[in-house]
């Protein structure tokens, strides 16, 4: 069971970040599909596991900096990286490896400067920019994966993460596992100990306050993203090894359950509230409801319906105990 919660269980410790901090990512499901096609395209054209593994993080990385960019308006951040990178593979038709290489870099260096300062800084909300994404970031996987799953020949020691093994640490629970309390520990100390932590839940507090107390509202709010979506792409990764192929269809729902799991361990949808420890008892907790719908013989759909009554509930038992707190 608690292989079972690993996956969802990285990707709502990093969707924590993004609630205390008052936004919300609906696009998490579509991001993990996206690094297991990654994952798995690069496992089939030869590349080691730890490229594979490297990959499906970058492009929770690279999505987490995209939403980021859009949610504070630094459009600069993102159009920037992205003709820099066609710039790039132009003229590594026309030229070497390394002129193509510092082309690409020093376009985004100059595109990156101009367009920070001449770019109009359109802010968007965190639940338009990330539904868009929902829809797009899927297609995006099925298109790379040409809507069908992508089978490696191999998954390497990436097989192993979601299994225990005979001996060491990974004997009492799968290495995924291990990972996933890594990870935790991480940002709950990120959280609870740093002033990036602070800032993100003075930022959720109440924004303008926290403007007017020096927090770099836009700078933190973008690495959040890049962090808390970075968290998908590792959760991708344990998907891909459970899977052992790239699915483009996997994860559908999951922004459900990971929601689920953040309000259930305590954190406010109005930001500013939340525990790293709460989320992955919400996490445990809506993988035994998983299993209990499974173990009954009940359909998936009751399993949906369990899972949004739980966070209507969850909901409606925070606006209670924050009007009975006023």
């Amino acid at each position: 069971m608690l292989e079972q919660t690993s996956v969802v269980g990285i990707a709502a410790v990093g969707a924590t970040l993004i609630i205390v901090a008052g936004g919300i990512d609906l696009s998490v499901g579509s991001t993990i599909a996206l690094g297991t096609v990654v994952g798995a395209l690069c496992l089939r054209g030869g590349a080691p596991p730890w490229a594979a593994a490297l990959g499906a993080i970058a492009t929770g990385l690279a999505v987490g900096a995209v939403i980021g960019g859009v949610v504070v308006g630094r459009w600069a951040r993102i159009a920037a990286p992205a003709l820099g990178a066609a710039i790039g593979v132009w003229t590594a038709a026309h030229a070497s490896v390394g002129v193509a290489l510092g082309a690409g870099v020093a376009s985004t260096l100059v595109l990156l400067v101009v367009g920070e300062r001449l770019a109009p800084r359109i802010a968007i909300s965190p639940f338009i920019t990330t539904l868009g994404l929902w829809g797009a970031l899927r297609g995006l996987a099925k298109g790379l994966g040409d809507n069908q799953p992508v089978y490696p020949s191999s998954t390497g020691w990436l097989g192993e993460l979601m299994r225990p093994s005979e001996n060491g640490l990974g004997a009492v629970v799968a290495p995924g596992v291990w990972i996933l309390a890594g990870v935790a520990l991480v940002v709950a100390l990120v959280m609870r100990s740093t002033r990036f932590g602070r800032n993100v839940f003075a930022i959720g507090s109440n924004e303008e306050t926290a403007r007017l107390c020096g927090v770099r509202v836009e700078r933190t709010k973008f690495a959040l993203y890049v962090v808390a979506v970075g968290c998908a792409g590792l959760a991708a990764v344990l998907q891909l090894a459970y899977l052992s192929m790239g699915d483009p269809t996997t994860a559908e729902g999951y922004e459900l359950k990971v929601i689920a799991a953040c309000v259930i361990g305590g954190a406010s949808l109005a930001g500013g509230q939340g525990s790293v420890v709460g989320t992955l008892i919400g996490a445990l907790i809506m993988t035994v409801v998983d299993n209990g719908c499974t173990t009954l013989g009940l359909d998936n759909g009751v399993q949906e319906i369990a899972t949004g009554a739980i966070i209507v509930a969850a909901v409606a038992l925070d606006r209670w105990r924050a009007r009975s707190q006023s």
